[in-house]
């Protein structure tokens, strides 16, 4: 990581520009790609996809203070495809909430990392999730929490398709429609492919949008491309546009993103990187990163 992006990560605000973003998501994708490999565990595909969405969260979006972790009037994150907990801890890392000496121990026995998020065990991580489709009812319990308690947080919740085969979080959008929580905001990591094979041979989704607007959600008129910052930070733009709850957005993404022969497989989900794939994987990982940093 080179002197302008270690600049930015102690700032530790929420400035980030585009460029700036972009090439920390890249320095982000390159660190969990080393230590998924050096583990031999882990969730690439989904990792990876959702990379450039929580390093704007984080960096550019959240009102957060990692010093105080469980400050009451924090905006909250909910990461409810947990198994992508590497991308999570890489950023909670980097943005202050803990060090990230403690990365390379990730599911190690003993270390506070395990597979999926504690939020008992990592600061920073505000609900525990792993098994999928839980995430939007915590997210709506926290922003009614917000309304009960007159905060005026913001609940950020992201789901994959896995999360929409569960019926809980249809569950979860029906009752946030009834009740319409302020600051409620659902994002949909869009990658099209899960576990066994792509989402469309699983469990066909679209009409997407159609069917969140049928059940009473407000959405933009557009998906977003959830790989360009100028287009995620648009989409926060959006988010602050009315006062119409509750709120989705769909990015477009890209499973396995940053690695050519990985992206849009289903092969790369969950399983470990060897030798071979990892030396090709991480020169494409490392030349992203040279070119996002030579862009600033």
């Amino acid at each position: 990581m080179g002197e302008k992006l270690s600049g930015l990560l102690e700032k530790q605000g929420t400035s980030g520009s585009p460029k700036e973003l972009a090439a920390l998501a890249a320095a982000f994708r390159l660190e969990m790609f080393d230590v998924l490999h050096s583990r031999q565990t882990g969730h690439w595909g989904g990792s990876s996809s959702a990379a450039e969405l929580t390093t704007a969260l984080y960096f550019n979006r959240l009102n957060v203070r990692p010093e105080n972790p469980g400050w009451e009037d924090r905006d909250r994150f909910v990461l409810s495809k947990g198994h992508a907990s590497i991308n999570l801890y890489t950023v909670l890392a980097r943005r202050g909430f803990f060090s990230p000496k403690e990365l390379p121990g990730f599911r190690t026995l003993g270390s506070m990392l395990q597979g999926h998020p504690s939020m008992k065990a990592v600061p920073g991580v505000d609900f525990s999730t792993g098994a999928l489709g839980h995430g939007l009812s915590a997210g709506a319990g926290m922003a009614l929490a917000a309304r009960l308690g007159g905060k005026s947080y913001f609940s950020y919740v992201m789901i994959g398709e896995g999360c929409l085969n569960e019926g809980q979080t249809w569950e979860a959008m029906l009752f946030a429609a009834k009740y319409k929580p302020r600051g409620l905001v659902l994002m949909i990591d869009y990658n099209k492919v899960q576990l066994d094979g792509t989402s469309q041979e699983i469990m066909p989704l679209e009409p997407l949008a159609e069917k969140f607007k049928a059940f009473g959600w407000h959405l933009p008129a557009k998906k977003y491309d959830g790989h360009d910052m100028e287009d995620i930070l648009a989409s926060f733009k959006w988010m602050d546009s009315d006062d119409t709850w509750p709120k989705a957005v769909i990015y477009d993404t890209v499973k396995g993103k940053g690695v050519s022969f990985m992206e849009g497989k289903n092969a790369w989900h969950g399983a470990p990187i060897d030798n071979d794939s990892y030396a090709k994987g991480r020169a494409e990982l490392v030349a992203d990163l040279e070119k996002k940093e030579g862009a600033l």
